[in-house]
């Protein structure tokens, strides 16, 4: 093994590259649909959503962490539990809890802050590059899982508030745009921009989710829950195999 290699240790999530926004996207999109069709679909409730999509969760984390390589499919498989747990969390706290949509933000935003916080306090970074241990892992599921209910939370907010769920998915898309834009002509943290895109991509997945799905009469399309989860997780494999997910590395020394 040369020097450059045997310098890097390989992470237990993937590279952050184009492929990775774009399953991202369609697995948040998965997310609102998948929670969608048990909470109202089959009636479960959103209390009773959340507690399946919760145990779920817990059991691919669990996996996760025990994994001693990266295991695209299993990744993938515990961000789409994140964020079906985020969908069902969100509207809980939203609607079921009532402190409605300001509230359920700004509660979810200060959850995520201290999370992040005491992550980047305890191990003294909070980039992806840096995920390789097991502690560092559940720091970094925590803050995935809050992120992906924030942004539920986010897409509800913008799309309740009279814009609509296209509209609202047009709002996201742009500020997704303006990260971009701000990581190809700025030097602002790339660590920073890159918990914004992941932020933002969640209700951006909730709009487009909810304009699929929900009655045209409320500025949806009305079409098939199961089919379109069905359509959008087979989207999702179908890039898993077309384009090589490799891990994220991290030199050794760097934070």
């Amino acid at each position: 093994m040369n020097n450059t290699s045997s310098s890097l240790v390989l992470s237990k999530v993937p590279a952050v590259t184009l492929t990775f926004w774009i399953i991202k996207i369609a697995a948040t999109t998965l997310g609102e649909t998948g929670g969608d069709s048990v909470t109202m679909t089959l009636d479960w409730g959103y209390l009773a959503g959340t507690a399946l999509f919760l145990g779920l969760l817990v059991v691919l984390v669990v996996a996760q962490i025990a994994a001693r390589r990266f295991h695209p499919l299993l990744y993938w498989a515990t961000i789409v539990a994140s964020t079906t747990f985020g969908t069902t969390m969100a509207d809980l706290a939203d609607r079921s809890l009532g402190i409605g949509y300001a509230g359920g933000s700004a509660l979810l935003f200060a959850l995520l802050a201290a999370t992040l916080g005491l992550w980047y306090r305890t191990e003294g970074s909070i980039s992806v590059n840096t995920v390789t241990t097991p502690r560092i892992e559940t720091f970094y599921w925590a803050a995935i899982t809050v992120s992906q209910t924030l942004g539920t939370a986010l897409g509800d907010w913008i799309a309740d508030s009279g814009l609509g769920f296209g509209r609202g998915a047009l709002v996201f898309a742009a500020a997704i745009a303006l990260v971009a834009g701000l990581y190809v002509w700025t030097r602002i943290s790339r660590v920073v921009l890159f918990w914004a895109a992941f932020i933002l991509t969640r209700p951006l997945g909730a709009t487009v989710g909810d304009f699929l799905d929900k009655p045209r009469a409320n500025g949806g399309l009305a079409l098939d829950r199961f089919t379109a989860s069905a359509v959008l997780a087979a989207f999702m494999i179908a890039c898993l195999f077309a384009f090589t997910q490799r891990p994220a590395t991290k030199a050794h020394g760097s934070t």
